[in-house]
């Protein structure tokens, strides 16, 4: 583990009328990418997964962004003010914003959007329960109004990972936030292009020609966000082995999250380059459904903390120390709320201490059904690890193998187990999402507005609004470590190792961006 490379931060509808407004009909340069899953779910409003995510970024914007360093600016917004009391801001939008169907972008738009976001996102919720009102002023002017000063307005607005506040036009905002959106309209780079959308081939993009970048360099997710390529494709390569065959032949561009076990091979090759980007780390996390037996008893829960051990899974996962890091922080090592204190009887795989728990509790055999997924290297020995760990502390385990679409879309139903539902899965998290207690959307444990999973617990959403109200950081690390503890009785989220991923590209690809989500604004493919 002491080899591990110590960074922070972690990491449709438009028709033919659209896509012929958004790019010229040759494509002169194209990109072509393969991504760490097959994009099947298009509303990054629904689902967190982050395959969706990116998708946003290709064809929405966002009001405000975070640069390289984490520091928020302006995006879509050309200016805003705070109100000299700290209870509201000012948002006025810059000329020039248009969306994919010519149309302008309004203050009507960004606030329906802004709504929609904050029904399901962790950060959004918080943020709205200080917000008394958000209003037009006039078609490029808008105001949210606070009952009382918080930061969150701006780091919610600018929050980089899943859920993303991406703007789309009012009347797709509009949609009910529980159900999937059908209007693909972006106001971003580039157009999503419906027609040649083939879920298991690829998914295309075009560039938008009336985007207007800002001004200002690229640095992050901020700044000029300018489509240096006509084409993107996004080719749907499950197969670790054969993606890396085509990166070498030159059939593809890119990759986004090349096998651990296969970067040898590709630091040999002299035709392509290994970039590894400082704000991309992750946290593998297991997390368990409250509302079916057997995790809807807390003792029972609580065994997991003893079944379970880190190196196990990063291990089986990953396989390399160079790019692994056992660390049982709940908000993730190297990071201004990261602290192991209070873990040391945990994460050890004591299973007898989980076989004492699962007594205690009355356990009585009720099987887990654990979901697999099995399409995306970085996930797919999670699960066999966690059974195996489970059953040795006593549990019975149902692992059901799928695809990671699939999984992404069950984990959505509150049914029971024997009724298409689920009781567990294992994802991963950039660092970005997990960094303190508001943001970490597995921490949320406000019943049904919780995501999947759906913790309930009135003590954890009372530090999490502490924290909220704060704005001095010893009083905010005091409550982190609060949150900690108390996940730890909860067990709302149990994190299980972090991992750093490079991206592979081929050496005439140039420009890729330091950020926490692999962007293609910026990227040149040369000859």
């Amino acid at each position: 583990m002491n080899a591990f490379r110590k960074v922070i931060l972690a990491a449709t509808c438009v028709g033919s009328l659209m896509v012929v407004a958004a790019a010229p009909a040759l494509a002169q340069t194209t990109l072509r990418a393969v991504m760490h899953s097959d994009l099947k779910i298009l509303d990054p409003i629904w689902t967190t997964a982050y395959i969706v995510r990116n998708h946003g970024y290709m064809i929405y914007d966002t009001l405000l962004a975070q640069d390289e360093k984490g520091a928020v600016k302006p995006q879509m917004v050309e200016k805003y003010e705070a109100a000299a009391d700290g209870k509201g801001y000012t948002f006025t939008l810059r000329d020039g914003l248009l969306w994919h169907d010519g149309k302008p972008v309004t203050s009507e738009d960004c606030i329906a959007s802004i709504k929609r976001w904050a029904v399901k996102d962790s950060l959004g919720q918080k943020m709205m329960s200080f917000v008394d009102s958000i209003d037009a002023v006039d078609a490029k002017t808008f105001t949210i109004k606070l009952k009382e000063p918080t930061g969150l307005v701006l780091l919610g607005l600018s929050k980089p990972s899943s859920n993303v506040p991406f703007m789309m036009p009012k009347r797709v905002a509009e949609t009910d936030p529980n159900k999937q959106i059908e209007d693909f309209t972006g106001s971003g780079p580039f157009v999503f292009v419906k027609d040649e959308w083939k879920p298991g081939d690829k998914t295309v993009y075009v560039k938008f020609d009336k985007y207007k970048p800002r001004a200002e360099p690229a640095s992050g997710l901020a700044g000029g966000k300018v489509a240096k390529v006509d084409r993107i494709e996004w080719r749907a390569i499950s197969d670790a082995q054969q993606a890396v065959n085509a990166l070498q032949k030159g059939e593809i561009d890119y990759i986004e999250q090349p096998s651990h076990d296969l970067l040898g091979t590709l630091k040999k090759d002299t035709n392509i380059s290994i970039v590894e980007v400082p704000q991309i780390k992750a946290q593998y996390v297991f997390r368990p459904n409250h509302l079916h037996k057997p995790f809807d008893n807390p003792k029972v829960r609580q065994a997991l903390w003893y079944a379970f051990n880190q190196e196990d899974f990063l291990m089986a996962t990953i396989g390399d120390e160079n790019y692994i890091k056992a660390c049982k922080a709940l908000f993730v090592c190297d990071s201004p709320f990261g602290t192991t204190k209070g873990t040391d009887a945990i994460l050890t795989s004591n299973a007898k201490k989980a076989q004492e728990l699962l007594k205690e509790a009355g356990y009585d055999g009720t099987p887990v059904l654990l979901m697999h997924s099995t399409d995306l290297k970085v996930l797919t020995n999670l699960a066999p690890v966690a059974k195996s760990l489970m059953e040795k502390a006593g549990f019975k385990v149902d692992m059901q193998s799928m695809d990671w679409q699939t999984l992404v879309a069950r984990r959505a139903k509150k049914d029971p187990p024997s009724a298409g539902g689920w009781n567990a899965f294992l994802t991963a998290w950039i660092t970005a999402d997990v960094m303190n207690p508001v943001s970490a959307a597995y921490v949320n444990s406000g019943c049904d507005k919780a995501s999947f999973g759906w913790p309930c617990d009135p003590e954890m959403e009372k530090l999490r609004d502490e924290f909220a109200r704060s704005t001095d950081l010893a009083k905010q690390k005091e409550i982190a470590e609060a949150v900690q503890k108390r996940n730890i009785e909860i067990t709302a989220m149990i994190p299980v190792g972090e991992y750093i991923t490079p991206i592979a590209v081929r050496k005439n690809v140039k420009g890729l961006l330091m950020a926490p989500v692999p962007v293609h604004w910026n990227i040149e493919v040369t000859k």
